[in-house]
């Protein structure tokens, strides 16, 4: 299991006070609740404190304590917001964090492998798992209970009832 998790991504400056658009990867009303922020500036993992958050459309925008100019941060464009597992939300019945899904073994109903679940993709309606096959394939399944009948993140199995249609 990973010890970070992914909340965001930095799109672009917005003004030139220091604050910046935030692309979430996680709900956006989570951000509020956050008292900071991991920066991976590349080489490091750079802990920055949210001063304010506002909302803009599909993003959150944020400022954060000591970055008061747009020189101070305009060169963290496209890069990653992070939090210690610790920090992230309760999870409810069968929602996980897609750091737990990433790599997981995906095998069908009666045991055989599948393939590796190696992107998820966030389409609004439900989620969808793309699975390489042992071929290179990518099969695109639906995150629905019909297809995905079991998530062991302990064990880092997913076991998939393959619906007509998917292949």
């Amino acid at each position: 299991m990973e010890d970070l998790l992914k909340v965001g991504v930095i799109t672009t400056t917005h003004g030139v006070r220091g604050e910046v658009k935030v692309y979430p990867t996680t709900d956006p009303e989570r951000f509020p609740e956050l008292d900071y922020v991991l920066l991976d500036t590349g080489r490091e993992k750079r802990k920055l404190e949210i001063e304010k958050v506002r909302f803009f459309k599909n993003l959150v925008i944020l400022k954060f304590k000591g970055i008061d100019n747009i020189n101070d941060i305009e060169m963290y464009k496209q890069r990653e917001l992070w939090i210690p597992r610790e920090e992230g939300q309760d999870l409810e019945e069968d929602e996980y964090y897609i750091a737990d899904l990433i790599g997981m073994k995906v095998v069908l109903e009666d045991g055989s492998s599948f393939g590796t679940l190696t992107d998820v993709m966030e389409t609004g309606a439900n989620d969808v798992y793309v699975v390489e096959n042992g071929e290179g394939e990518e099969i695109l399944l639906p995150a629905i209970r019909e297809c995905i009948l079991d998530v062991d993140v302990e064990k880092n199995v997913m076991t998939i009832h393959l619906m007509k249609g998917l292949i």
